[in-house]
């Protein structure tokens, strides 16, 4: 199961260029400056802006090749923008019924889809009695009642305050569990992909830099993400311990465990750690004289200036998973760092995903 595209629209002043074989399941995200083509293609792969001589395949299906153009209405896809555009004369169960009119395939699981996006007390309502949240997930919840095959979603979090994305995460989390179809999420918020993405697409003025597993790209030194001063590496970890007389909860992952403030989540649990690049040093040895309480053996994989002269990128990897720290060259050189060398990657701050 895949989705392939190769796709070239053109505008006076800016060209789109994307080959790509993007999976078949889980979220992807199409993620890159303002202007870098993110929306563009998502509107490619609608239908809504034809692309000459362009190939797209969604799990098996051709909608586009050559001459052949599968148009928009019959394309089984779900688009959410940044605006909900909920029809204002209509409930939420009305706006959710043009939603299933929509559909060409079996019904949905309309109670599963309440249930899954936390919507179904709102039935009643009319948009304007909704939170910018609450619209939202209602708009989410039309677009899949009209089951797809593909659901596109275009910086759905955009018009949202802090509040309101911080309250609609979780159920975007859900999507990401609970569906069986790819997701192509666009989106220029670091914290939103590392949250939700499997894949990662980097685009950037109408060019695909680079596309790969959302782990592997983010820890990257060759790409402008690295640069970045929130500069980050995305690391999967299970719940395996709570420490009640410190207050502290284990996570266990590939290369080791981490320590973070207790949070009330179950023995198992799988869940995402986001560590800044910024917020780990490096030591020679690994002793216990310290106030940071996660050091953790790696291996040096590489080492790039920064774009701030007086600065490092170092790429260190434990077991299998990749880590960042930013350092300053003269940390380099009193530690004399080179590429192989086992030194203790020092953790000073974590942020706990999901």
């Amino acid at each position: 199961m895949s989705i392939e595209l190769d796709i070239t629209r053109t505008y006076p002043g800016f060209t789109l260029a994307a080959d790509l074989t993007l999976p078949g399941q889980g979220v992807t995200a199409l993620f890159g400056p303002s202007g870098s083509g993110k929306t563009t293609l998502l509107r490619c792969i609608a239908g809504l802006e034809k692309a000459a001589n362009a190939r797209l395949v969604v799990n098996g299906e051709v909608w586009q090749d050559g001459d052949f153009f599968l148009p928009v209405h019959q394309r089984a896809l779900g688009y959410v923008f940044q605006e909900a555009s909920l029809f204002p004369h209509l409930t939420v169960a009305g706006n959710l019924h043009y939603g299933k009119k929509r559909s060409r395939a079996a019904a949905a699981d309309e109670a599963g889809i309440l249930d899954m996006l936390g919507i179904a007390h709102l039935l009643p309502r009319k948009p304007d009695g909704l939170s910018g949240g609450e619209r939202q997930r209602v708009a989410i919840a039309r677009a899949l009642l009209a089951a797809p095959k593909l659901l596109l979603m275009d910086e759905p979090l955009a018009a949202l305050d802090s509040q309101r994305k911080r309250e609609i995460l979780p159920y975007l989390e859900r999507l990401h569990d609970r569906l069986s179809i790819p997701i192509l999420y666009v989106s220029h918020a670091a914290d939103e992909v590392a949250r939700l993405a499997d894949h990662l697409v980097l685009l950037e003025q109408g060019r695909v830099l680079a596309s790969g597993p959302l782990t592997e790209t983010l820890s990257r030194l060759d790409l402008p993400l690295a640069a970045d001063e929130d500069a980050a590496v995305v690391v999967d970890a299970v719940v395996g311990a709570h420490d009640s007389n410190y207050h502290l909860t284990r996570l266990d992952f590939s290369g080791g465990v981490i320590w973070v403030t207790r949070r009330d989540l179950p023995l198992g649990h799988r869940t995402r750690l986001r560590i800044l690049a910024r917020d780990v040093s490096i030591a020679l040895e690994g002793g216990n004289a310290s106030s940071i309480l996660n050091r953790l053996q790696a291996d040096v994989t590489a080492l790039v200036a920064a774009d701030n002269p007086a600065q490092m990128l170092v790429g260190l990897r434990m077991g299998q998973t990749a880590l960042l720290a930013r350092i300053t060259r003269r940390s380099r050189d009193q530690l004399g760092l080179a590429e192989g060398m086992g030194v203790w990657a020092q953790i000073k701050s974590v942020a706990l995903l999901a």
